[in-house]
């Protein structure tokens, strides 16, 4: 018997531990009250839908909402069951989800107490050091106890969870490579002096920086599923409105919260259930193979760029509330997936996306009917 089924088994047969609530939280500004920002809004949403999508990258100018928005999108999101007073947030019945020791306990048949707990997000300081973002082994309680002595890092408590990394851009490339790995991976390991401890790490990855502070090396930037580039809003009628809704907000935060409680019970009950929708989502060969076209065109290397598409897509059609990619769902999230894989001068910006919708035009024939 597999370890999956055996996990499955145990639990099946015991009796359904007690669930305990965590404690209310701060005040955060709703995710739907936000004005504005429909691409970055809508790169968050789909990695929810598919974290295989593989995280976001989030360029824009100073002052443009990026960290409201993050922290609103962790706060809409449904709680999750965990292993009460497990470090990794281990899920109680997937063992892909589940630290070493909690699936042995499980195995075991030992009793495992559930929590419920809201979806965290890690902010990950700029002068983190590795240790501290993966986790540290106290090599001396090893050696003289006998024991794996691990002290867990951003990496353990992430997991099942989203890690936010502003101005990523200034991060060491090293650091950023050791997140991507997990990321990809959803599984951290370290090791020092012979010992090797590994634990899950299956996070959403969002990175945010300022252009004018530099770019990503090209070799980081297209592991990151998407990209997402925002502007400072120049209409006055939508600042002032971004303005008084920050300002209601900051003066009566519960009086705000009771006004959109109604379109973030909504927004999260789509959420669930295109996370749900999404297993039943399909995609036509022909739509598959000119997303392919248009990649190989564009020059973009490596497969990234069409899995991403393919991905981003499905997960747009099941916020949609529909089972089948159409040409416009891929044409809404393509410039997303595959603006920061073009080759490009190392002076210039990242393209905006003109170039990459012109190609996804004429690969798509749409250039004749929108004239």
């Amino acid at each position: 018997m597999s370890p999956t089924a055996e996990v499955s088994n145990n639990l099946n047969a015991g009796v359904l531990p007690t669930v305990t609530t965590t404690p209310a939280r701060r005040a955060v500004f709703p995710f739907t009250a936000i004005v504005g920002q429909e691409e970055m809004k809508l790169a968050l949403l789909l990695n929810v839908i598919d974290p295989k999508i593989g995280g976001v990258m989030i360029m824009g100018d100073r002052g443009t909402g990026k960290s409201t928005t993050i922290r609103a999108l962790t706060d809409l999101l449904p709680e999750i069951e965990v292993v009460a007073d497990d470090p990794f947030n281990s899920h109680p019945t997937d063992p892909d989800l589940m630290s070493d020791e909690v699936r042995d306990r499980t195995l075991s048949q030992t009793d495992i107490k559930i929590a419920r707990k809201k979806v965290q997000m890690v902010d990950l300081p700029l002068g983190a050091t590795e240790d501290r973002v993966c986790g540290t082994i106290d090599i001396e309680k090893a050696l003289s106890e006998g024991v794996k002595a691990f002290e867990p890092g951003l990496l353990a408590k992430a997991n099942r969870g989203i890690l936010y990394v502003d101005e990523v851009n200034l991060l060491d490339d090293h650091l950023v490579d050791v997140l991507l790995d997990s990321a990809a991976s959803g599984w951290n390991t370290v090791e020092r002096e012979g010992i090797s401890i590994r634990h899950p790490a299956k996070f959403i990855l969002i990175g945010s920086g300022n252009p004018e502070e530099g770019e990503l090396r090209p070799q980081l930037l297209d592991r990151f599923g998407m990209h997402a580039e925002i502007r400072t809003v120049k209409d006055p009628n939508l600042r002032v409105e971004i303005v008084e809704q920050r300002s209601s907000f900051d003066q009566n935060p519960p009086e705000f919260l009771a006004k959109y409680q109604h379109q973030q019970d909504d927004m999260q009950q789509k959420l669930v259930e295109a996370q749900e929708r999404l297993k039943s989502v399909t995609i036509d060969r022909d739509l598959r193979v000119k997303i392919s076209q248009v990649c190989a065109e564009l020059d973009v290397d490596g497969l990234r760029g069409d899995l991403v598409t393919n991905r981003a897509a499905k997960a747009f059609t099941a916020l949609e509330c529909r089972t089948e990619v159409t040409v416009g769902d891929i044409r809404k999230v393509m410039t997303l997936c595959l603006r920061h894989r073009l080759r490009k001068d190392p002076l210039e910006s990242i393209d905006t996306g003109s170039k990459v919708t012109k190609v996804f035009d004429r690969v798509f024939g749409l250039e004749a009917t929108e004239g």
